[in-house]
């Protein structure tokens, strides 16, 4: 097949307005669970530890410790109509594509630098005398 073609199939099923998000984003994903006849919005908060594919095939993998600090990782496919939005919270520092490194940590090593650190500006400079 042509791939004018399979653009041109695909488009109908990519979302317009695409979440924009990193790896090493702390993020909400609002995931819409079907429990018989209702419907109800869940929200399954973590890191983004891993994005893999692209188009409609792309899918990023959620991060999260629970109250028993055991890690559970949840794979969400960006362009699904189950995913209602991704919240970004926190913008963290990340150097790799993939961290998979994050498996192994416990406590305060687990956290991630922010990327909006050093960028703070002073609200009011000093006067130049």
């Amino acid at each position: 097949m042509s791939q004018a073609i399979i653009a041109a199939v695909e488009a109908a099923y990519k979302k317009p307005e695409a979440p924009k998000f990193s790896v090493g984003d702390n993020v909400d994903v609002h995931v819409k669970i079907v429990e018989g006849t209702k419907e109800r919005i869940q929200v399954f908060s973590g890191v983004v530890i891993r994005r893999q594919g692209a188009g409609v095939t792309e899918i990023f993998t959620v991060r999260r410790i629970t109250a028993t600090n055991e890690g559970v990782e949840r794979s969400f496919p960006i362009h699904s109509p189950r995913v209602a939005k991704v919240d970004v919270i926190r913008q963290g520092d990340a150097r790799r594509a993939k961290l998979y490194f994050l498996r192994d940590r416990v406590g305060k090593s687990r956290r991630l630098r922010d990327k909006r650190r050093g960028l703070e500006v002073p609200t009011s400079a000093p006067a130049a005398a």
